[in-house]
């Protein structure tokens, strides 16, 4: 009976860390966003036990940072540790998708099609949220085919880190690209099954659509940009306007 209860409860926290995590990945919590534990078992409909050991193990993988129990706050990355992970990203997100060229499924194929039209859909009518969480399913079911467990295991713990910085993206710093959407190129080159093409594409998303989320980044690190109380009880970015000098007293004539 014991034994049973047990598995129970650690059924319960595996679940309720899934969640969470794949929420962090998909970019739903802001970086720097304090977390409080009854209100997030509150919104699961779980006790606080499951949800304060959910935490305890995504502040030992690097997704959250918990100084005490009421002091919990989603990693915030700088820009230089941005672009020391994307450098590490440029590698294993193209080496996995390399390896899922030739694995992929037409099914696989037909939902990559699909979640992109609903990326761009998401997009037009400002549903956010779902844009972010449909570009991390997108990304995933590519990496997931690679069928290497490791390698996407350490791609989630990236994503884990990097994640919350997907809420920057929309409206300020939207992914652009000079020319064809670099999703539409990645499934042009898996359905030929070019794996070398599909890795550029993929490292060319990586970079182009990243590119003005950068630019904000160092605004934020400047201070021309900053994340606030919004009024609907979340948060949200404001760009104050600069301060203009105080003028000295004229020079005597």
């Amino acid at each position: 009976m014991l034994a049973g209860l047990t598995v129970s409860r650690e059924n319960l926290t595996s679940r309720v860390h899934s969640q969470l995590r794949e929420a962090l990945m998909a970019g739903r919590f802001w970086p720097g966003q304090r977390l409080r534990i009854h209100e997030i078992a509150l919104a699961m409909g779980v006790s606080q036990t499951p949800v304060r050991e959910a935490i305890m193990q995504l502040a030992r993988e690097g997704g959250l940072e918990m100084r005490s129990s009421q002091a919990i706050t989603v990693t915030r990355l700088s820009v230089s540790r941005y672009k020391e992970l994307r450098e590490v990203r440029l590698l294993l997100e193209g080496l996995a998708t390399e390896k899922a060229t030739p694995l992929l499924t037409a099914n696989d194929l037909a939902q990559l099609a699909e979640l992109h039209g609903q990326l761009v859909a998401a997009e037009r009518s400002g549903d956010h949220e779902a844009a972010t969480l449909t570009n991390f399913h997108f990304h995933f079911l590519v990496y997931r085919a690679s069928h290497m467990s490791d390698l996407v295991s350490i791609l989630e713990g990236i994503w884990l880190r990097n994640g919350p910085l997907l809420k920057f993206l929309y409206p300020h710093a939207a992914p652009a690209y000079p020319g064809t959407h670099q999703h539409v190129t990645l499934m042009a080159a898996l359905k030929r099954r070019d794996a070398a093409a599909a890795r550029h594409a993929i490292q060319d998303d990586i970079v182009e659509g990243g590119a003005r989320l950068v630019e904000l980044m160092e605004k934020i690190e400047a201070g021309s940009a900053v994340v606030v109380d919004a009024p609907d009880g979340g948060l949200q970015l404001d760009f104050p306007a600069p301060r203009r000098r105080r003028r000295g007293p004229a020079p005597p004539t």
